[in-house]
């Protein structure tokens, strides 16, 4: 009996070439994919204001966003995508102040 679900274990598990799944690549072609992408370049927006910005100014302008980002897309609150909407707009809010960072003649 043991050897039987031992047996129904193995076959279970998935293969070696199944299991190696190609990298996502962005923008993701399904909702998980693109959660993904949203969520990778939200970081590194964040990471490269975490370079100009002061820890304590930066954790108001995350506090500031997210509540923005929540009264705009309040209404798909209830939706699957309302994450992906929300860390997209943290993201184009995080990109626009990057922007600022930039000096006017190079704009």
């Amino acid at each position: 009996m043991k050897r039987l679900l031992l047996l129904g274990t193995v076959t279970l598990l998935p293969s070696t070439a199944v299991a190696q799944q190609s990298p996502i690549k962005c923008p993701g072609e399904n909702t998980v994919e693109m959660r993904f992408c949203a969520s990778k370049s939200w970081e590194q927006s964040t990471a490269r204001l975490r370079r100009k910005v002061p820890a304590p100014l930066l954790q108001q302008w995350h506090e500031a966003t997210r509540a923005v980002c929540a009264a705009a897309y309040a209404p798909y609150k209830d939706g699957s995508i309302y994450p992906q909407l929300l860390v997209g707009c943290e993201d184009n809010l995080n990109q626009t102040l990057l922007r600022e960072f930039v000096p006017m003649d190079a704009r």
